[in-house]
């Protein structure tokens, strides 16, 4: 058998060449990779040569010093203002009115103030650095109220849509648009102005139109959405057995819609509501407050009823505005509260019918700071009383006891026939006035006296005095309606007299007619003399008489007669009064008394 004989030559050679190249191509990596080894390590972190910030040279320093050189540099510039001319006009905005700063370290590490084996980092060491951008920060909040600022001084600012809640209903405002600054532009004037020098600090900006956040649809969204709503009708808080009704123009100032991420929101002023619901009741549980009926701009208004009440403000503050934009029939919501009712409540209140006036009657008196004093004491006393009905009132029992204390002072009175001073005298000028608008208001004549003379100044026949522990007047509320009484003082001047008025407000019942007979069955006055009194008062008399007065009722409209009362009264003469001092007799001579020598004169007189 024959063999064939390879030769393996031509392979060897083969495998020597690539080892050749490979040999080559690590040879040359090595050369590289020390070059660029050693570029690394003898650039330092210096900065390339002739980097510059802002015209500063920082270059072949090293970080911590281009640091420290460009804080120097900078910081007499920054702390130079920066003008702003907007629309021709100039503001002076200073670095911290936007909150700027230089970022240095940051700016100096930009600039290539750190190891890197980036090539051209490198490359850039050695063949020389660029001009840099410094790094420049500010404070967002701070600008946008520059911004503000400067729409104010130069500009117009946007007008947002709003919403006001007034006793009267719902207010809006209009959105409209502005002129201003573009925040943007802003932004990129302060910050190259702020390192800038010479002219660079001086930078024109223009005016744009500016939209309003809250624009119209914003506006209607918040207007049909709640406010509308809220203000369609009364809301009802209940506690216990009683509901305290609350009006809109009672809790709208409690409410209001704010700005918030470009739409309106509801909100609710807490204090304001708290304040609310606390005048609708009585702050302490134990202590509850009767409806009654006062007069409000002229016309009597049932005041509601107020329950004494131990609640948690917070339970209503979180459920009221919720509560204020239901629909009717559902703007109601228990609270959990301790309570204590009313004896008489705001329906009874509004039960007893009144609502117009039936009665008025004035009278005048001269002037007296005394008089000024004590009819309006007493008239302050009485204004605001309700009678209900059957209920009587009594003059004495409502004004009290005409003390100082009770802040009554001393006043001419009559007392047995004669003028003579004591505390609450001019009362019965009330007592009077009070009695003439029962008498046509028809309520029944319980109890009263006229003065014992006659005093012009009153309605002959029509007229009462009082006196503390002796003499009231009173007359009962004789209708099925209540009555309130009210009362009004114009006080006496010098140059003018005084006048006091009681109105008198129900349902009216009765037409009142008063008819007065002529005076008859006169008496002539007497002459009295009081001797050693000090507080006599002189005093012209004159003649006494009789009189009736007849009252007659007729239903209201007609003309028929329903019944008549008469009214008979007496006045004595009113004496004239003479006060004198009796006269002390002359001494008598004393006679000389037995063993004692003659009276003699001291020496030298004669």
């Amino acid at each position: 058998m024959s063999k064939t004989k390879q030769s393996t030559a031509p392979a060897d050679k083969e495998k020597s060449g690539g080892g050749a190249v490979v040999a080559t191509v690590l040879g040359l990596l090595v050369l590289v990779g020390g070059g660029w080894a050693a570029a690394y390590f003898l650039s330092g972190d210096e900065l390339p040569h002739g980097t510059t910030v802002a015209g500063v040279e920082i270059g072949d320093q090293t970080s911590d010093e281009a640091a420290a050189t460009l804080q120097e540099a900078l910081d007499e510039r920054t702390g130079r203002p920066i003008t702003l001319v907007v629309d021709g006009e100039q503001v002076e905005v200073s670095g911290a009115d936007a909150g700027l700063e230089v970022d240095t370290e940051a700016t100096v590490a930009q600039a290539g103030g750190e190891r890197s084996w980036d090539p051209r980092r490198l490359w850039d060491h050695y063949t020389g650095g660029d001009e840099v951008e410094p790094v420049v920060t500010l404070d967002e909040e701070r600008v946008a109220k520059l911004a503000e600022r400067i729409d104010q001084q130069a500009g117009k600012p946007a007008r947002d849509g709003a919403v006001e809640f007034t006793a009267t209903g719902v207010s809006t405002t209009a959105p409209a648009p502005g002129l201003g600054v573009d925040r943007d532009e802003l932004r990129e004037a302060l910050t190259s102005a702020y390192v800038a020098e010479g002219d660079g600090r001086r930078v024109e900006l223009d005016l744009q139109q500016t939209q309003p956040e809250i624009d119209e649809d914003d506006l209607a969204e918040a207007r049909d959405g709640f406010a509308n709503p809220a203000v369609r009708g009364p809301v009802t808080l209940v506690f216990g057995k009683t509901p305290v009704e609350l009006s809109p123009r009672q809790y709208a100032p409690a409410l209001t819609m704010r700005p918030e991420g470009g739409e309106l929101v509801p909100a609710l002023d807490e204090k304001a509501l708290d304040r609310l619901v606390a005048g609708a009741v009585a702050s302490d549980a134990r202590k509850p407050v009767d409806a009654t009926v006062k007069l409000v701009r002229g016309k009597p208004r049932v005041v509601p009823a107020k329950p004494g009440v131990t609640y948690d403000k917070a339970e209503i503050r979180d459920v009221f505005l919720d509560l204020v934009t239901k629909p009717e029939g559902q703007r109601k919501v228990t609270v959990e509260a301790t309570v204590a009712e009313p004896d008489f409540t705001t329906e009874e209140a509004r039960a007893l019918g009144i609502t117009q006036k039936v009665s008025s009657f004035s009278t005048e008196y001269p002037h007296a700071d005394y008089r000024n004093v004590n009819i309006g004491r007493a008239a302050e006393l009485i204004d605001g009383t309700v009678l209900k009905p059957g209920e009587t009132f009594s003059l004495n029992d409502t004004v009290g006891e005409r003390t100082a204390e009770n802040g009554f002072t001393a006043g001419y009175i009559i007392s047995d026939g004669v003028l003579k001073q004591d505390l609450g005298g001019g009362v019965s000028q009330m007592a009077t006035t009070l009695y003439n608008a029962a008498f046509f208001a028809g309520l029944k004549d319980v109890e009263h006296k006229p003065h014992s003379f006659y005093i012009d100044r009153y309605p002959v026949g029509r007229e009462a005095t009082v006196a503390w522990g002796a003499l009231d007047m009173r007359f009962q509320n004789d209708t099925k309606y209540g009555v309130l009484i009210d009362t009004d003082l114009v006080p006496s001047t010098y140059s003018r007299s005084g006048k006091v008025t009681v109105t008198m407000y129900s349902t009216k019942v009765w037409d009142i007619e008063s008819v007065t007979s002529e005076r008859y069955n006169y008496r002539a006055p007497a002459t009295r003399v009081i001797y050693d009194d000090p507080t006599c008062e002189p005093h012209t008399g004159w003649s006494g008489f009789d009189v009736d007065v007849t009252r007659i009722f007729r239903k209201p409209g007609s003309e028929a007669v329903v019944k008549r009362e008469k009214y008979h009264t007496a006045y004595t003469a009113s004496d004239s009064v003479e006060c004198r001092t009796t006269p002390k007799p002359p001494p008598s001579p004393q006679p000389d008394q037995p063993g004692q020598p003659p009276a003699t004169r001291p020496p030298g007189q004669g």
